[in-house]
């Protein structure tokens, strides 16, 4: 075996480098979504041992919905990735570049076991190019082949050493071929066919045998003419130890997956649910067809299931033929390389074992697959291939007549394989792209329509998702999935009848009762969803609560596990004001998931509802516990510490306060808090400064607005507090907390008396019985020295609020003041209007109550959900609200605001009485 030198490497990393540098520039799409943006085994946050129990989608794998795909490994790296860039593309995509030609070296290597050196660097160079490699290379979920083809390629190059001299065993290189082994697997399944390649290399390589002769040597030993060689024994031993060291690794993956097989629905994979000979007359065929993806790479597609490929349902089909050519082929290479001795053969029989062995897992043909071709799985495969067609072209080049036109077609080849592959990654560039790409080469793919108009529907374009959808139902009626996405779409286009019918449509495609009749029916879990929308539509209508809650019910009696379920009745059962039974609802889906941080949080919801704070707050805690970022309880747990009126708690929720505002930077809300905890602990440049990010950020945020005002008010900067009250009634001309702040600051700083009076007049449109507004305008006919009519004002002032002190006191000074100025015999009159004592004076009520106007606390609950896709959690956004209670911090604010006014009052009675 050659070694490869670093022109070797150079060229060929060159050469990926021109091919995939675009790729670097695409995003995450398709299957990248699930198993990176949606994934919380990335996260720093999830323990490592997480990865060792959930499969590559991060679905553990004891569940039903977990496709059984075990590789740790790859999501170790993709972990590394979000180490260093969270979920910023480009560095999983020039991860994976870099294996790719890692890849490429190592196959050049392996090459040179059988090739020579410029066949060698001839199959690699087409290797690198490949257009069936864009699938792998650029969709960031291809890593698994990528990795798991290092560590076969390693594995195979290490076992080729563990023949000595001699014909001895070197058991180390063995033993590092088996860790290798288990290694790659653990990176993709198929990596533990590598071992099969061992075996074929060992008894037809490294030890010479062709099939006639292994057959001679056995018959003769069974006849008993002869005894075991010892070559023969020695090759017994390796494959021996290596046939145990994969049967243990078989042992444990199925330990892994439960001994459960993934289960597929009818449309991933047609075939395997089709009857005999359909099935096989299918399956077969898809060999021959694989084989033409490799031979003409020209139209490439992300998705093969559905009607991509129709069945073959008779013998007389014309693509019989094909299957029928291609296994021709194949035998005739199949006996040339076992038949015949020398170099070519030994060099055709590793080819053909690269190409068959890798691919048995997923040829459909010992247990179905959830999909009908997919071009990563050719990523070994297109090796074998390759060595393929460097030998043909070795043998023609070597024809002086044919050695020229040799080399300008191998030169086509790569040249045009290599533009075809930069062109390709442009497809991968978003959903968008990739999904109508696929368009142009099979519209008989209900999937792939679904497709678009789930990549148009995340740009808000839903009138031409719609289209999609529609279309997906046509090409295939019976898909659930495909009207639930015209629901959804209609819904979101406030077409709720439509949106109804269609949802109604996928409903009548489930399994049916039928009376009488007893039967087993598996449904797909993201069909059941067609119950959750449905319910999540009509319970829009108060009327229809009841009709709502039976589909929740009906979903659940299907599927008891069913965790959405139970989450979307529980905000159901709040609003129905049942909060015992929503928290029931909750629990049931905690048993089934644990570690789902939102249903913690929803649970703390529950128990806001049942007025239990506390343990509201501790399920918020839990549930930051599971998600330290987890916004909305960040939010509403900082506010519930805010409301407690506990000043230990206050540090812990402005931590969390300035984490929510550190996810979400563009919330106002997080700052408004802020500035309200700043208030609270008398820190009022902090607050200023909080107060005014918020209003940056939304400038008619009401509260902001008045509490920034009223901060001024208090910290003796009235006249700056004037210019904000402006803006708050300009947005909010009915704000009746403002009016009275702004009267007070017109009448006490500015002497504007009129402009007071139209403020309290405006309040007294709106609510005539405002205590407030009402005492103040009667403070205003005193400072008009209208005494007779602020006599009334407050005799009327008292009727509303009997109890209150302040005002008896007020009534009293006035009328002692119409007895001394000689009105006490003359009727009150409004239009009435007598001198007074200069500078006697009645103090006007401000606002007593001042407090943050939270984010209301809100249920996540599960959106429409799409098919074919995860679902998606909508957080809420802040509704302007006042608080409902009062702390008892407030209660005291009040208190000495109250003791201050009876304090000027005594003042006034004082000048009043002369002393």
């Amino acid at each position: 075996m050659a070694d490869i030198n670093l022109k070797e490497i150079a060229l060929i990393v060159g050469v990926v480098t021109a091919c995939y540098w675009n790729s670097l520039f695409c995003g995450f799409v398709f299957d990248d979504v699930s198993a990176i943006l949606d994934n919380k085994d990335l996260h720093p946050s999830t323990p490592l041992k997480t990865l060792f129990q959930n499969d590559f989608w991060g679905t553990p794998m004891s569940e039903e919905r977990s496709h059984k795909s075990y590789r740790p490994l790859t999501v170790l790296t993709f972990r590394l990735n979000y180490l260093f860039s969270e979920l910023k593309p480009m560095s999983y995509h020039l991860l994976n570049m870099i294996f790719h030609a890692v890849v490429s070296v190592i196959f050049l290597k392996v090459c040179k076991l059988f090739l020579d050196n410029r066949s060698s660097m001839i199959a690699s160079l087409l290797f690198a190019v490949h257009p069936i490699h864009t699938e792998a290379v650029t969709g960031v979920v291809g890593r698994a082949e990528l990795l798991s083809s290092i560590f076969f390629l390693a594995a195979f190059l290490s076992y080729t050493k563990s023949k000595g001299p001699d014909n001895s065993i070197v058991w180390t290189p063995i033993a590092l071929t088996v860790v290798l082994v288990a290694v790659a697997t653990l990176c993709k399944e198929q990596g533990i066919t590598v071992v099969g390649i061992c075996c074929v290399y060992e008894v037809f390589i490294a030890q010479g045998y062709t099939l006639p002769l292994l057959w001679t040597t056995v018959g003769q030993f069974f006849r008993g003419k002869s005894s075991i060689p010892f070559s023969m024994l020695q090759t017994l031993i390796k494959l021996i130890v290596l046939m145990f060291s994969t049967l243990l690794l078989v042992v444990i993956r199925v330990q892994v997956i439960q001994s459960q097989l993934p289960v597929f629905t009818r449309f991933d994979n047609p075939a395997a649910v089709s009857p005999t000979p359909t099935r096989q007359l299918t399956f077969n065929y898809l060999l021959p067809l694989n084989a033409w993806l490799l031979l003409n790479p020209s139209e490439l597609c992300c998705d093969w299931t559905m009607g991509t490929i129709p069945l073959i349902e008779s013998f007389l089909d014309i693509r019989n033929l094909a299957t029928f050519t291609f296994f021709c082929f194949l035998g005739a290479l199949g006996v040339f390389s076992l038949r015949y001795p020398g170099d070519s053969s030994k060099t055709v029989l590793m080819a053909l074992c690269l190409m068959a062995l890798p691919f048995i897992p997923a040829s459909n043909l010992f247990f179905p697959v959830g999909f009908v071709v997919a071009e990563r799985v050719l990523y070994v495969p297109s090796m074998g291939f390759c060595i393929l067609v460097a030998h043909g072209w070795q043998k023609i080049s070597n024809k002086s007549v044919l050695k020229k036109l040799s080399w300008v077609c191998l030169s086509m080849v790569i040249f045009t394989h290599a533009l075809k592959t930069l062109h390709r990654n442009w497809d991968w560039e978003s959903e968008y792209t990739l999904f109508m790409s696929a368009l142009k080469v099979n519209k008989n793919n209900a999937k792939l329509w679904n497709n678009v108009g789930h990549a148009l529907e995340n740009e808000k374009n839903f009138e031409r998702a719609l289209k999609y959808f529609l279309q997906a139902t046509h090409v295939q009626p019976d898909d659930i999935g495909a009207h639930m996405n015209v629901g959804r779409t209609y819904k979101n286009l406030n077409r709720t009848k439509e949106a109804e019918e269609s949802y109604m449509m996928a409903k009548s495609l489930m399994p049916q009762i039928i009376p009488g009749k007893k039967y087993a029916a598996r449904i797909a879990p993201n069909h059941l969803n067609v119950y959750i929308n449905l319910a999540n539509l009509i319970r829009a209508n108060e009327s229809r609560l009841e009709e709502a809650d039976q589909l929740y019910r009906q979903a659940i009696s299907m599927r008891p596990d069913f965790k959405q379920a139970y989450i979307s009745r529980g905000e159901l059962l709040l609003k129905m004001n049942k909060p015992l039974k929503a928290k029931e609802a909750y629990l049931k889906a905690l048993e089934l998931d644990r570690n789902n941080a939102d249903l913690w949080y929803n649970l703390a919801i529950v128990h806001i509802e049942l007025k239990e704070p506390n343990e509201a707050l501790k399920n918020f805690n839990r549930a930051l516990e599971l998600n330290p970022k987890h916004k909305l309880a960040l939010f509403n747990s900082a506010i519930l510490m805010q409301e407690s009126g506990e000043v230990k708690l206050r540090p812990e929720a402005r931590k969390r306060l300035l984490s929510y505002i550190n996810e979400e930077p563009q919330d106002a809300n997080g700052y408004f808090n802020l500035g309200m905890l700043a208030m609270d602990d008398k820190k009022d440049s902090e607050a200023e400064m909080w107060m005014k990010k918020a209003i940056k950020l939304q400038a008619d945020f009401r509260s902001a607005l008045f509490n920034l005002a009223l901060l001024y008010s208090q910290t003796a900067k009235e006249l700056m507090a004037l210019p904000i009250l402006e803006e708050l009634l300009r947005h909010y001309p009915d704000h009746i907390k403002g009016l009275i702040l702004k009267g007070d600051i017109l009448m006490n700083q500015k002497k504007d008396i009129l402009g007071a009076k139209k403020c309290f007049e405006k309040i007294l449109e709106m609510d005539p019985s405002n205590v407030q507004g009402k005492h103040n305008l009667c403070v205003v006919y005193f400072e008009e020295k209208d005494l007779l009519k602020a006599e009334r004002c407050l005799v009327e002032t008292l009727a509303l609020a009997p109890h209150e002190e302040y005002i008896q006191r007020h009534l009293n000074i006035v009328r002692d003041k119409i007895s001394s100025s000689g009105f006490a015999e003359q009727p009150v009159s409004p239009a009435g209007k007598t001198s007074g004592v200069e500078g006697d004076k009645i103090p006007t009520e401000n606002v007593k109550e001042v407090r943050s106007e939270p984010r209301p606390t809100q249920i996540i609950k599960p959106s429409d959900n799409k098919s074919q896709s995860k679902s998606n959690k909508l957080l809420g956004k802040n509704t302007d609200k006042e608080t409902p209670h009062k702390t008892t911090k407030e209660i005291k604010e009040i208190e000495k605001k109250r003791v201050a006014a009876l304090k000027r009052l005594e003042e006034i009675e004082r000048i009043l009485n002369g002393e």
